[in-house]
């Protein structure tokens, strides 16, 4: 209706990029040497599988559109807003799929390089209903 563009991106291994502020530690994995049988590890970052995995990993992209101009809305928290005199961007986040909404194609490119220089993410380009019809069967 507003004659939006539409582009959809996905970032890979989206939840190894949590920071951890707290001390996490796990058991050793099978198949790791090591001297004690009572040794643990502390790992530095998140891991797939870590409990808050998911809420580390939202935390720093949240900091990071906030950082880059963008309004988390209110009623919906992965829902991010960036108005200028000029544009309209909208940026929705599911787990680690993002879909970009809004007339401008140059804010487009510069969301996509300040998410591409912080996190690794495929642009899947142009989202239309049959490409989102495809990914949901």
């Amino acid at each position: 209706m507003n004659n939006w563009y539409l582009h959809q991106l996905d970032v890979n291994n989206a939840f190894l990029h949590g920071e951890l502020q707290e001390d996490v530690y796990m058991v050793i994995p099978p198949g790791v040497a090591h001297s004690n049988p009572n040794q643990v590890c502390k790992l530095n970052k998140s891991l797939y599988g870590l409990k808050h995995a998911s809420r580390k990993w939202y935390e720093k992209l949240t900091s990071l559109l906030i950082q880059s101009g963008y309004q988390q809305a209110t009623s919906d928290h992965s829902l991010f807003v960036k108005v200028t005199s000029s544009s309209f961007t909208l940026l929705l986040v599911y787990v680690d799929d993002v879909i970009l909404a809004g007339n401008s194609l140059e804010e487009f490119k510069s969301i996509k390089h300040i998410l591409q220089t912080a996190f690794k993410i495929k642009d899947l380009g142009i989202e239309t209903a049959a490409n989102s019809q495809q990914q949901h069967q």
